[in-house]
């Protein structure tokens, strides 16, 4: 019961929680916020690509999903994860 519980609260939670964490962390719908960690990595990336932030790359991803949101297979992914996690945590309480 107490398996059941968890995984069905962190499924819902985990697509929640995601662009709410990468907009705290400055991946926002305006753009990568001026001083955030999300602006680090923009500058590590760039640097390490010779200025420029390929397409595909983990920035370019993380950017996208903070301006769009989480298409539907990203939501279903997430989510599944979300309940393996739980699961897992439910086997530990």
């Amino acid at each position: 019961l107490l398996l059941t519980a968890v995984c069905t609260v962190s499924m819902p939670a985990s697509v929640t929680a995601v662009p709410l964490v990468l907009g705290a962390v400055g991946f926002t719908a305006a753009g990568v916020a001026a001083g955030s960690y999300a602006a680090g990595m923009m500058s590590a990336t760039a640097v390490a690509n010779g200025g420029a932030v390929a397409a595909g790359s983990a920035v370019a991803v993380l950017q996208s999903i903070g301006a769009a949101g989480l298409s539907g297979t990203a939501s279903a992914a997430v989510a599944s994860l979300g309940g393996t996690a739980g699961a897992l945590l439910g086997l530990i309480l």
